[in-house]
C-alpha cells in the first residue's frame, strides 16, 4: 500500500489500516498465509500511471455531469477491447468536486496470468480513480500499472507476460486519448 499510495510506511494511518485489513482478511481465510512478493522492482510505466486533463464546461454544465460524460466516453472506448466495469464507486468530500473510482478487469489478461499465479486475484479487478479538488482546475486519473504484475508475481511466461503488458498498453492509451 506504502509504494502505491506513496504514503510512508511508518505513517500511523496507513499501519492502523493494514492492521484492519490484515484482520479482515484472516476472518475471510481463516488458514490462509501472506506470500512474499519482489517490492523492488521496477515498472515500464511507474507504480501508478497517471493522468491530468482539465473539463471545460459548456454553459449550464456541473463538474460532475462532465465526470458523468467522461465516464460514459471512457466506458464506450473500453469495452470494445474487453475491459468491463463491475463496480464503481462515487465518494463524497467537501474539498472535491468529484471523487470516484472504478473496478475494472479485463478477462484476456487476468486468465492467463491466474493459471499459474492465483494470487494474481488480489490485482484484478484493478481500480482507476478520477477526482477534481475544488478551486482547482486539473482532473487527476490514475491507476495501479498493470506492469506490476509482472514483477510481483513473478511472471515468466512470455505469452501472459505479452498479455498483461498488452493489457497496460490498451488502457493507457485509451486514457491518453482522452486526456488530451
Amino acid at each position: 500500500m506504502s509504494r502505491i499510495t506513496k504514503i510512508p510506511s511508518s505513517n500511523p494511518d496507513l499501519i492502523a489500516y493494514s492492521k484492519l485489513v490484515g484482520v479482515a482478511l484472516h476472518k475471510a481465510l481463516p488458514n490462509g498465509k501472506y506470500l512474499s512478493v519482489n517490492h523492488g522492482a521496477s515498472v515500464a510505466d511507474g507504480l501508478v500511471t497517471e493522468f491530468t486533463t482539465e473539463f471545460e464546461l459548456e454553459k449550464g454544465t456541473t463538474y460532475v455531469e462532465a465526470k458523468n460524460s467522461f465516464k460514459k466516453e471512457f466506458e464506450s472506448e473500453i469495452s470494445p477491447v474487453g475491459f468491463l466495469v463491475p463496480k464503481s464507486y462515487t465518494l463524497e468530500h467537501d474539498a472535491y468536486d468529484f471523487f470516484d473510482t472504478y473496478s475494472i478487469i479485463r478477462f484476456n489478461a487476468i486468465y492467463p496470468v491466474s493459471k499459474n499465479h492465483p494470487d494474481a486475484g488480489a490485482y484484478a479487478p484493478f481500480s482507476v480513480v478520477i477526482y477534481k479538488k475544488k478551486d482547482d482546475d486539473t482532473v487527476h486519473i490514475a491507476y495501479p500499472s498493470i506492469d506490476n504484475w509482472i514483477d510481483d508475481l513473478g511472471i515468466k511466461e512470455e505469452a501472459t507476460i505479452k498479455a498483461v503488458r498488452e493489457t497496460q498498453e490498451k488502457i493507457k492509451n485509451i486514457l491518453t486519448e482522452l486526456t488530451e
